[in-house]
């Protein structure tokens, strides 16, 4: 994602329900001057990408999240494994990002996988 669709994503992921593209425009401004038309094509672009639902109030759209943020992390991490279709591959690029880990995240990968299996 882009930086703009990133602070898009950021707004709408803490904001209490869906948000019409007034209100993400609103919300983005007071950091930096942003067309509304802008806005409008980038939360478009999202919902087309499956990133946002988007839903018919009256003449406006609301946009919300399709998934967290946690969701949109692992759905991107098990895309990027994808491209290396290689077994062993695979199982280094693994190896490589738990070895980068803090000491407290690779505790949260052993207590997921033991609630896994």
């Amino acid at each position: 994602m882009g930086e703009l669709e990133s602070a898009i994503m950021t707004q709408l992921w803490a904001a209490d329900g869906p948000c019409t593209v007034r209100e993400v425009h609103e919300a983005l401004t007071p950091d930096r001057p942003l067309a509304y038309t802008t806005v409008m094509t980038v939360l478009d672009r999202l919902a087309k990408k499956g990133l946002l639902t988007q839903e018919r109030q009256g003449r406006a759209f609301r946009y919300s999240p399709s998934r967290t943020r946690e969701q949109l992390t692992a759905d991107l991490m098990l895309d990027a494994l994808g491209g290396t279709t290689e077994p062993s591959q695979r199982v280094a690029a693994l190896q490589q990002f738990v070895g980068r880990v803090s000491p407290r995240e690779a505790e949260a990968i052993r207590a997921a996988l033991d609630t896994q299996h």
